[in-house]
């Protein structure tokens, strides 16, 4: 089953301290049965994805592999990018990896990560968004889906107000794919669009060249506020020096084409000369230092762990349909000491809608087991407009079909206006959305449970939850002589273009969603009140910035 789940602050007036000796809300009791046969097998089919989810997670972390990283660190004397991450980011940092599993199962091969390593951490306690080339693979070359990542990760930056730091190192675009990566408004050019954008409206932008900058790459650190640039590995130029050779017939190095020197003391287009990569670092650290940002103090609210042992999750997240009972038993342990007050419990019968703490911050929690009715919609559009909050989950596909089948045309056409209003409730609201997808998310669910097309703040997946969109049965088997018609098409589809990819992940399923981008992140179930909690201490931050927005970004004259 498919689930999502999305959470979102209330007004800092119901966000306070809460006195201890009066804490609100009532305690869900448990409903789950640990011996129930159900469980069992859903546990055992849990493990089997969870030991795929890390499988597929050591192979993006290794990035281009001893061979790549043997020639990024010894030929080129680069440190790896997660060693400048730990330079970067605070010895404490509240570390998000964005999109690890991105590039797996490409019909033109698989570029673990993407090709790029983005995260959100801490620097000089300020939450930031670091998008970062990793040139173990390829040297950095950008595909399709390193753009899409990208430009999703700069999304988040814009939607949460988080600073942005980029980290250049890259050979510029794979030309054979160049129609692909440039010639739509959602292709390359829009990850030089962003950084000016998001500077006209407040958001700091950085960057460091710690390595090649060729092409279009070469506009990434021109666009933002501030760049340095580390001398005898860092370069910037349209043309590298063999394009020049060819085109004038003089021959020049790198450095002296588009160096350090060259840079910081002719062009201008950066900032800051940095000997070693560490100094570089440095910089950018005291970049951040100057931002206009108040630092997160430490959480001063009070905050309790649920009662329910979040184990459980791991072994729900395996079993195929999660009902009402469940999603009460899946709350229960992730908000604070398993408290939640519903809101509406006895008006519509697969919608559950409530107020729980996180972290000691209120939020609303909005989670359906099975398809919405006319009462679910206006129930959900009701709840959204008062909180402006949410968290959704969505039944499994046979009991969607079932439902839609059983309904008359007029019960229907009634549900399809409660689905609507919901639907505008969730395009309209104002507050962070995180939402969290724990089973089957089929049809008109992807858009009253705010999936990607609603632009959450924060989208993750459980390892077996799965996505399509569309209400319609599956097709019946196909006869015998459609059969064979079939592999005679399927053997000429698969003759014109054969995918490149050593993985095969079904469709809808997470690890489909995430190696696209369509989703952030896969979480371990038991993880999820803690990405829950992350997560809205991110969204907290910007409440802390006092740069005002301008008419226009900082121009390099």
């Amino acid at each position: 089953m498919f689930i999502r789940q999305l959470i979102r602050q209330t007004t800092t007036t119901v966000c306070r301290r809460l006195s201890t000796h009066a804490r609100p809300f009532p305690v869900l009791k448990d409903t789950i049965d640990a011996s129930c046969p159900q469980l069992a097998a859903g546990k055992n089919k849990s493990e089997e994805q969870l030991l795929q989810l890390q499988q597929l997670g050591e192979i993006c972390l290794a990035g281009g592999g001893e061979k790549g990283i043997a020639l990024h660190v010894k030929r080129n004397r680069k440190m790896l990018v997660r060693d400048k991450l730990k330079l970067l980011l605070d010895d404490d940092s509240d570390f998000l990896e964005l999109s690890l599993l991105a590039g797996l199962n490409m019909e033109y091969g698989d570029i673990p990560s993407g090709g790029t390593i983005n995260a959100i951490g801490k620097i000089h306690g300020r939450y930031c968004v670091i998008m970062s080339n990793d040139g173990t693979f390829k040297s950095g070359t950008f595909y399709p889906i390193s753009v899409t990542k990208n430009i999703r990760s700069q999304t988040i930056g814009e939607v949460n107000r988080l600073p942005c730091v980029y980290i250049v190192d890259s050979a510029g675009g794979f030309l054979p794919l160049q129609s692909e990566l440039f010639a739509d408004k959602n292709h390359g050019g829009r990850c030089f669009r962003n950084p000016p954008i998001m500077s006209a409206a407040g958001i700091p932008q950085i960057a460091i060249v710690c390595g090649s900058c060729t092409a279009g790459g070469a506009y990434q650190p021109s666009m933002c506020e501030d760049a340095a640039i580390v001398t005898r590995i860092g370069t910037i130029f349209l043309g590298g020096p063999p394009l020049v050779k060819a085109a004038t017939g003089e021959e020049i190095t790198a450095e002296d084409l588009g160096g350090a020197t060259v840079h910081c003391s002719v062009s201008g287009v950066t900032d800051y000369f940095a000997g070693t990569e560490e100094e570089g670092f440095d910089i950018v650290r005291d970049i951040v230092a100057t931002l206009n940002i108040d630092p997160l103090s430490p959480t001063l609210l009070d905050s309790e762990e649920p009662l329910l042992k979040p184990d459980l999750l791991d072994a729900l997240s395996g079993i195929d349909s999660i009902d009402r009972k469940k999603l009460y038993a899946v709350i229960g342990r992730i908000v604070d000491g398993g408290r939640f007050r519903e809101f509406k419990q006895q008006y519509g019968s697969n919608l559950t809608t409530g107020y729980a703490f996180v972290e000691g911050r209120c939020v609303g929690v909005i989670g359906n087991a099975g398809p919405l009715t006319y009462k679910d919609g206006l129930k959900g559009s009701h709840f959204i407009q008062i909180c402006q909050l949410r968290n959704c989950n969505s039944g499994p596909l046979d009991e969607h079909q079932t439902f839609t089948r059983s309904l008359s045309r007029e019960d229907l056409h009634q549900a399809m206006k409660g689905r609507a209003a919901m639907i505008a409730a969730v395009s309209c609201v104002t507050v962070p959305k995180i939402t969290v997808n724990i089973g089957n998310c089929h049809g008109d669910d992807n858009y009253t449970m705010c999936g990607p097309s609603f632009s959450p703040n924060f989208i993750f997946s459980w390892p077996g939850a799965s996505v399509t969109h569309t209400l319609n049965p599956p097709p019946l088997p196909p006869q015998p002589e459609e059969e064979i018609l079939n592999l005679k098409d399927n053997k000429t589809a698969n003759k014109q273009r054969r995918s490149l990819s050593a993985f095969n992940f079904p469709v809808g399923g997470s690890f489909y969603q995430a190696s696209r981008v369509l989703i952030d992140s896969i979480i371990i179930p038991s993880e999820t009140r803690k990405v829950v909690a992350q997560c809205l201490r991110i969204c907290q931050q910007q409440k802390h910035m006092t740069n005002a927005p301008k008419d226009f970004p900082v121009f390099r004259l």
